[in-house]
């Protein structure tokens, strides 16, 4: 079954050009829908993390901030500019899927199939709207699974270096990435492909992985590997823990329910169909990370990145197995409700609605109660909330720095508590002349104060008990509550503080924490 042959090459017909108009409209409608709303908290904090270049920072790998760097330098600092790449990597995901499907056999309607719903699956729609190493990660995932699919059909071994590289810089872009290659390996030695642990090139390409990887592994370990100490103090606590049970069911939202026959026929093809079999890799590779991630209690979009490889070759095994023996009628059947259900879902994954109109579209599909983290909701789910109230803060803590007499506005250091408040600080404040924040929070608490002494600070996101503690002049000047942000962020009082008890450098280490 594994000696199976496959068409060369030079035989196979070329992708249907339906795959290309599809990956050309997923672009676009990010493009048309990436400026509503307001800034992911997340985007302020990579867009600040851009501004400090490093090889290693304490909670994303390095990849995420060259992005910021890249996409703000080239096209400015507006919400379009900043989401543009994330936008621009729709397109790879869909030809992916599309390529795949043809690698693995299928004929044009699977072909345009598999981009359908690659395009139409809500977890891809939400990972392109908004900057973050999501978007990029099942690029870098699906390239390699195409390798594979390429070299079990006959490809040159050649092909295991460029499956380095691309999971090398897979690696520096998400750490994840390592597992999704440790799924490969285990794929490899499962199968009648372990022959090719016997060529040079496979290990050439692990060496080439683990160089570009490099400088990265040495800042974690110059730093006391902060990522792992990040992950124990945010599993169970910040981060949503479900049961082995209810991950694999979530699993089913991803990429619509309503797709969910096709990329299970694509796990079965791949493990137990007779022509499929051959590429047996993937579904044991899929096994593989879908237990660690059971194991280590990973978010339940952690796996999102493999499911295009199993709608393609689901898709493939429908065209195959199920649309060849039934009437014309089908195809239109099965294809209607996708994609009105992919429609239905899209002001779900990405922000499509005006926003009253969203708070109760989300309520009426109950969208809130899926959290992938332990943080109070408003009306918005976490998605959603977390893109407004940024801007107001700034504003309010630029009204706080004027209402200081000159000498002290020429020495105050600006205190935000988590990244989210510091990263706004950051990016909005210099349209107010505010200088950069300083915070405890992840990344930021590693920057350290930048040598600002304490004596005058306006802080946001405390409770004033905290501050009390460390100054002994504590005065609130204003307390804002956006519309729509998530509790966390709305409430807040700003504080004036003087008369530190401590220089904020000599008392660093009371204000930094992992979370």
């Amino acid at each position: 079954m594994d000696q199976q042959t496959d068409v060369v090459p030079s035989q196979r017909a070329p992708l249907d050009n339906s795959v290309y108009l599809i990956a050309g409209l997923a672009v676009f409608v990010h493009f048309l829908f990436n400026s509503k709303y307001g800034y992911f908290r997340d985007e302020l904090y990579y867009a600040a993390c851009g501004e400090h270049l490093a090889w290693g920072y304490v909670d994303h790998a390095p990849l995420v901030a060259l992005a910021s760097r890249v996409s703000r330098g080239l096209f400015g600092d507006s919400l379009f500019a900043l989401r543009m790449l994330p936008a621009l990597s729709a397109a790879p995901k869909v030809f992916l899927g599309g390529w795949m499907a043809r690698e693995v056999g299928g004929a044009r309607f699977a072909q345009f199939f598999a981009g359908l719903l690659v395009f139409l699956a809500p977890i891809y729609l939400t990972f392109d709207n908004f900057l973050s190493m999501n978007a990029f990660e099942p690029v870098f995932w699906m390239v390699c699974a195409a390798i594979v699919l390429r070299i079990l059909n006959g490809g040159s071994p050649r092909l295991w270096l460029l499956f380095g590289l691309v999971a090398g810089i897979g690696i520096l872009n998400k750490h994840s990435m390592l597992f999704f290659g440790s799924g490969i390996a285990i794929g490899l030695l499962l199968t009648s492909a372990r022959k090719q642990f016997a060529r040079v090139e496979i290990w050439m390409a692990l060496c080439l992985a683990f160089l570009i990887f490099l400088p990265n592994l040495l800042w974690e370990i110059r730093n006391g590997y902060p990522t792992i100490a990040l992950l124990h103090a945010v599993i169970g606590t910040k981060y949503s823990t479900v049961s082995p049970l209810t991950y694999v069911g979530e699993q089913f939202l991803l990429v619509n329910p309503l797709a969910a026959p096709l990329w299970l026929a694509g796990l079965y093809f791949v493990l137990f169909d007779r022509e499929g079999r051959k590429y047996s890799v993937l579904g044991y590779a899929y096994l593989v990370v879908l237990l660690e991630m059971i194991l280590l209690h990973g978010k339940i979009y952690y796996l999102a990145p493999v499911y295009i490889m199993f709608l393609a070759c689901g898709a493939v095994w429908w065209e195959r197995k199920i649309f060849v023996r039934a009437g014309a009628w089908l195809k239109p059947a099965v294809l209607a409700p996708i994609i009105v259900s992919g429609i239905i879902a899209a002001p779900l994954a990405m922000p499509i609605l005006p926003v009253a109109a969203a708070v109760k579209y989300c309520a009426f599909f109950g969208v809130r109660e899926v959290k992938v983290e332990n943080v109070p909701l408003n009306s918005l789910p976490q998605l959603f909330g977390d893109m407004f109230g940024w801007q107001e803060q700034v504003q309010a803590m630029a009204h706080a720095v004027q209402s200081l007499p000159a000498h002290e506005q020429s020495r105050m250091a600006l205190l935000a508590y988590n990244y989210g408040e510091a990263g706004a600080i950051d990016y909005f404040g210099k349209r107010y002349g505010l200088r950069k924040a300083i915070s405890g929070h992840n990344q930021y608490g590693a920057w350290g104060p930048r040598r600002a002494s304490g004596d005058v600070v306006i802080a946001i996101g405390f409770a004033k008990a905290r501050l009390d503690r460390a100054f002994g002049d504590v005065q609130a000047f204003a307390t804002i509550s956006p519309e729509y942000a998530l509790p966390e962020e709305s409430g807040l009082t700003i504080y004036i503080c003087r008369q530190p008890r401590q220089n904020l450098a000599a008392s660093w280490e009371q204000w930094k924490y992992l979370d």
